[in-house]
């Protein structure tokens, strides 16, 4: 025993000697993401920038798949005990993530006992708003905020002798001019087919998605888009896609590449998309607000923000979790928002950010980065527009999808579609608030 002990002593001496001990110190810091493409770049950057910065901590960022695989995969992860420090989780992710007890340490906890400055009125009051407690309290970091935009394809509209259309009567007449110009498989189109024609549309136009501000006041919250307008709207997508004015481009954003190929000339998706239109577009193009039913009272309202968060999971130690605060205030810095914002598209998640990246003068020649921002502060936020927290989001969506993709199938009504959307979307609702914390 007493050799074994020696030779512990002399390899902590020699380790000492050797200057060793400072490489053994640095913390790795696991960052989990859904960023693809050029926005995998951004994330890849932000960790080297980090790493370079300082020497006591490592970010390591790991793709983990789509939003849903890499909210799963870390949930599962929790579980088995290997969890990352760091999840990226999208928005409707939020209500989950709340009622997983234990799995998560809110950002407001983290940022006080790590003694890292932390003011949450430095961030834009529309993004932060999604992402805390009703007593303002923030439980997940924002990091890639964005909403949805119509991205146009200004060569091709120009061709058709089109104008940029801004109400749904006036897209529906562009798209079917585009079509007779030569767009035969697409007039319109666009990704996320339920946050796009039910959860922003519903917000843009002031009617609730869900009672309790959909879902922002309680648990209990009951699913109300089957309403006069969402129905409209559904019945009018099933008739243009019978003779592809409209054509549906799935549940996710597996179908953007149809507009930077040139196939849809008009769009709906992230204002997010912007970093991969840069890249690919072979045309001019331009993002302009979503469409509005002008017969709707007081429409266009506000958007509501898509994108994700950051998560700080639990049971991790102090040292760690001391790194994750550095890293977050890393993050908040001005100036690395402003690249963040003109790098990816999405938007700068403080007040001082947008304020130094107008200063700048960077919407004059790209307005379209500042569409999703003002779609955002449009109006004050309403009841039906603060934003949506529904549990098990993932799966709600994937039924309303279901049952939109029956009515463009012609094998349901729009209105028997979304009946049976909000019928088994409560059914899946009740079902969460027995197991979501109070």
């Amino acid at each position: 025993m007493a050799l074994r002990h020696f030779g512990t002593a002399a390899a902590v001496a020699l380790a000492v000697g050797l200057g060793a001990s400072p490489a053994l110190a640095v913390t790795e810091i696991q960052w989990w993401h859904a960023m693809t493409g050029a926005n995998n770049d951004v994330i890849v950057k932000l960790a080297n920038d980090f790493n370079a910065s300082q020497t006591d901590y490592k970010v390591i960022p790991t793709y983990k798949g789509n939003y849903p695989d890499t909210m799963n995969a870390g949930i599962a992860a929790f579980r088995a005990g290997n969890a990352p420090h760091i999840m990226q989780v999208f928005e409707v992710g939020t209500a989950t993530m709340m009622a997983a007890t234990g799995a998560v340490k809110p950002v407001y906890k983290l940022m006080a006992e790590a003694g890292e400055k932390f003011d949450p009125k430095i961030y834009l009051p529309a993004i932060t708003g999604y992402y805390s407690t009703s007593k303002g309290e923030m439980l997940s970091f924002p990091f890639n905020s964005s909403s949805t935009v119509m991205w146009v394809n200004l060569d091709e509209l120009k061709k058709a002798n089109v104008e940029i259309p801004k109400t749904w009567p006036e897209t529906f007449e562009a798209a079917k001019k585009l079509k007779a110009a030569g767009h035969d498989t697409c007039g319109f189109s666009g990704s996320w087919i339920t946050w796009v024609n039910l959860e922003q549309l519903s917000a843009w136009h002031n009617v609730p998605l869900s009672s309790k501000a959909n879902g922002l006041d309680g648990f209990d919250t009951v699913l109300e888009f089957n309403g006069p307008l969402q129905v409209k709207h559904l019945e009018t997508l099933v008739e243009l896609q019978k003779t592809k004015v409209y054509d549906y481009a799935g549940r996710t954003n597996t179908g953007e590449g149809r507009f930077t190929s040139g196939e849809c000339p008009l769009y709906l998706t992230s204002s997010a998309f912007f970093g991969n239109v840069k890249a690919q577009a072979k045309f001019n193009f331009t993002a302009v607000p979503m469409p509005y039913y002008p017969d709707v009272k007081g429409a266009p309202q506000n958007s509501i923000i898509g994108g994700a968060s950051l998560w700080v999971m639990g049971g991790k130690p102090a040292g760690d979790y001391k790194g994750v605060a550095k890293f977050l205030t890393f993050l908040s810095d001005t100036d690395r928002q402003v690249y963040i914002h003109k790098a990816s598209g999405y938007l700068p998640i403080t007040k001082a950010a947008y304020a130094k990246a107008k200063e700048e003068g960077f919407y004059k020649d790209q307005p379209y980065l500042e569409t999703p921002l003002l779609e955002l502060t449009n109006k004050e936020p309403t009841e039906n527009s603060r934003g949506l927290r529904l549990g098990n989001m993932v799966q709600l969506r994937d039924v309303w999808a279901e049952e939109i993709e029956q009515a463009l199938a012609g094998k349901k009504t729009a209105k028997q579609a979304l009946d049976a959307a909000v019928e088994r979307g409560n059914t899946m609702l009740r079902q969460f608030e027995k197991t979501a914390v109070k």
